[in-house]
């Protein structure tokens, strides 16, 4: 009898930290040993195929988000070696905030609350609080991709490092505690949650 990989729900959970933050803690201390942003910019794009190879070993598939951003990854950070231009990579947050955002409000222009899918079994809430969060994560992504595009055009490169690193992720973390209390207010009552995941 074969033995079964265990399911995406069931992975490991080491495994989702490890390959969200794995290849940013890389690309940090690459460029802090280095002072050098390509050598960094190696360091991100090796550390990224190694956590989708992580993936699929241990879960057999590899998540639609984390190889969204993979493809990104390779797309700018090839650029930016190959063209030995640093533009490049410094772009590639703006471009997937926008992604993001583009993904979600454009979801609701069409009535669709797209974080639902992604959210809705670990926090049931009604229609309206769905589409509420999901038009302020799209907001909130837009306003990040602007963010960036300020940071790495005005700031030091050391700066904007520091803020890709820790500022973003901060920031993020930040936006979600303040939308605790809207996901309370719209939270579905018990016996509704227990329908929910039936």
């Amino acid at each position: 009898m074969t033995e079964q990989a265990p399911r995406a729900d069931k992975a490991p959970k080491w495994l989702k930290p490890t390959t969200e933050y794995g290849p940013l803690a890389v690309f940090f201390l690459a460029y802090y040993l280095q002072k050098d942003l390509l050598v960094a910019t190696g360091g991100l794009m090796a550390a990224t195929a190694v956590s989708l190879v992580l993936s699929l070993v241990t879960i057999k598939k590899v998540p639609m988000m984390p190889l969204i951003t993979a493809i990104i990854v390779g797309v700018f950070g090839g650029l930016t070696l190959l063209l030995n231009d640093e533009t490049f990579i410094k772009l590639k947050p703006t471009i997937v905030q926008a992604l993001f955002a583009v993904i979600l409000l454009g979801g609701l222009a069409f009535g669709k609350a797209l974080l639902k899918p992604v959210m809705g079994s670990a926090w049931p809430m009604s229609e309206t609080g769905w589409r509420r969060l999901t038009l302020h994560f799209g907001l909130f992504f837009a306003a990040m991709a602007v963010l960036n595009e300020v940071v790495w055009r005005t700031q030091s490169e050391e700066f904007w490092v520091n803020f890709k690193v820790f500022g973003l992720m901060g920031l993020t973390f930040l936006f979600v505690l303040t939308q605790i209390p809207l996901m309370n207010r719209y939270a579905l009552p018990e016996e509704a949650k227990d329908r929910s995941e039936g």
